[in-house]
């Protein structure tokens, strides 16, 4: 499984992804090499993913976000494929989730403002297949948004 090594690696590469490889070394106490092999071997065994960039969209003039909570109409065997493969097609949907229980999905959506939101609303999410019921929540501020593991 992991050794201290691994799990020393995984929290710096958590705090900068972008860390180069010889300071990544230098902060977990390793030579760039066997640094370079454990993260190799991290990355094949599936346990990191690859990086990515996190980008802020409030920075990029999307002011609104909202949580849908929807139910679907289940007598249609194909509600859920259907369902989540129309909302994979709107740009504004930034997350979908799946549950069990009497919600079924949530969507996070966002919007310039207002008026964006409810154009989206009425010309996008109105028209995904298989909605029996909506439930909308504003959003108004993230408390915590960490993805940080505790490794």
């Amino acid at each position: 499984m992991l050794d201290d090594l691994d799990r020393r690696i995984l929290r710096r590469l958590q705090a900068d992804p972008g860390m180069p490889m010889a300071a990544l070394a230098d902060a977990v106490g390793s030579t760039a090499t066997v640094c370079s092999r454990r993260l190799a071997r991290l990355r094949d065994q599936g346990i990191v993913r690859g990086t990515r960039a996190r980008i802020d969209w409030a920075a990029l003039g999307y002011a609104v976000e909202v949580s849908l909570r929807i139910t679907l109409d289940k007598t249609n065997p194909r509600a859920f494929d259907d369902f989540i493969e129309a909302a994979r097609q709107v740009p504004q949907v930034i997350e979908i989730q799946t549950f069990l229980g009497r919600v079924d999905v949530r969507l996070s959506v966002i919007a310039r403002d207002m008026g964006d939101y409810q154009k989206v609303y009425r010309e996008r999410i109105l028209h995904l297949p298989h909605i029996a019921d909506i439930e909308a929540l504003m959003h108004v501020a993230r408390i915590k948004a960490d993805e940080v593991l505790p490794v």
